[in-house]
């Protein structure tokens, strides 16, 4: 049975309305695919996985229903897909989830028959992302992969070319790992930061975010050498930027600040910086400051909590707080109430001696102490 527990994710994406849509698809195209037995197969052991699971189980029982000849079960899928996204939004249009079992079947039957599945992965992407079906062939077949990705990057369909930049990601979140370097699609990239569509666009700068984790000279190069091309509108790429940077400003990235504009050592002096001495874990404490410029500045400020863990030993946690433009002589007083989440999914907060660091263009301008009970 379906849990009540509230919103369920797995279970909005992967339900019994859901898998009789996809066996219909078949059916629609073909009324001798069987998809009364196909849905009662899914059905029997799908609500005991997890999600991606769930995606994994629709593209095996699929294997029970096609022909095993694999050109001849990408005739059948080819002839059940749904009509393409409409090619006119600019972003937020995913498609349905459980077409990515599609994806699946053509990853776990099509590497030796690439000339016929990597065209049908350029149609399936038409109708639901398959970013993580394609590093299977990236893995498998890397340099005629690639090929068929130059091609892509000019696609009349935005899906498609969003595909060129999200599934050569370094860090796929729930992708698998792929043999690329860091400069192999940047190609790619060159190509798409230039693109109209906001779905391909955040894509890039995803992209340049999590290979900044490991060479942010890379990235802070591509962003600069773009700003020069200016193949890109100006608000778009600077909101790129924004997007591609936002790793390194946590991490108080000198060159990635001054890209943004933000010196590295502000000429401004911070005053009063107080946190409340004690806070019950579930409420909020009263975080408050003031700053004064000495000249014209632009100023990025965060606060970075130490937390302590289940073991005694404290993190990191870096929270936007404010962007300023200040005029020289210019005095401001910042406040901000800070919510301790009790019992929260994704963090846990642990009573003890906690700090907060003041964080003003990546640099420290200020620690103070609290506790948490």
């Amino acid at each position: 049975m379906v849990s009540n527990k509230g919103f369920s994710l797995k279970d909005q994406l992967f339900n019994v309305e859901k898998v009789r849509y996809f066996a219909g698809l078949f059916y629609v195209a073909d009324n001798d695919f069987d998809a009364e037995g196909f849905e009662a197969e899914v059905m029997a052991t799908m609500l005991d996985l997890e999600l991606k699971a769930r995606m994994n189980l629709i593209s095996e029982v699929l294997e029970n229903y096609l022909p095993t000849a694999f050109p001849l079960a990408a005739e059948r899928i080819h002839a059940a897909l749904p009509p393409p996204l409409d090619p006119t939004k600019t972003d937020d249009d995913f498609g349905l989830f459980v077409l990515g079992a599609l994806g699946e079947y053509v990853a776990r039957n099509g590497l030796n028959d690439l000339p016929v599945a990597l065209p049908l992965l350029r149609e399936i992407t038409k109708r639901s992302s398959m970013e993580f079906a394609l590093r299977h062939f990236l893995n498998a077949a890397q340099d005629e992969t690639m090929t068929a990705l130059e091609d892509w990057v000019q696609d009349d369909h935005y899906h498609v070319r969003r595909l060129v930049s999200e599934g050569t990601r370094p860090t796929l979140p729930w992708g698998l790992k792929t043999g690329l370097k860091a400069s192999d699609p940047m190609p790619f990239l060159d190509a798409l930061h230039a693109d109209a569509t906001r779905f391909v666009t955040r894509s890039v700068a995803n992209h340049l975010n999590d290979i900044s984790k490991k060479d942010p000279a890379l990235v802070v190069d591509t962003l600069s050498r773009w700003r020069e091309m200016e193949s890109q509108d100006k608000d778009e790429l600077d909101w790129m930027t924004r997007h591609a940077l936002r790793t390194l400003v946590k991490k108080g990235d000198k060159t990635a600040l001054a890209l943004l504009g933000y010196h590295d050592q502000p000429d401004i002096s911070v005053s009063d910086f107080n946190i409340s001495p004690s806070v019950t874990i579930g409420d909020t404490g009263a975080i408050s400051f003031k700053i004064t410029a000495s000249r014209d500045e632009n100023l990025m400020v965060d606060y970075v909590m130490h937390f302590v863990k289940a073991n005694g030993s404290t993190a990191p946690r870096v929270f936007k707080l404010k962007k300023l433009a200040l005029k020289k002589g210019q005095l401001v007083t910042i406040q901000k109430n800070h919510r301790f989440v009790k019992g929260a999914t994704t963090f846990t907060h642990y009573a003890g001696a906690q700090r907060i660091v003041l964080q003003i263009n990546g640099q420290n301008f200020g620690e103070a102490d609290f506790e948490l009970t």
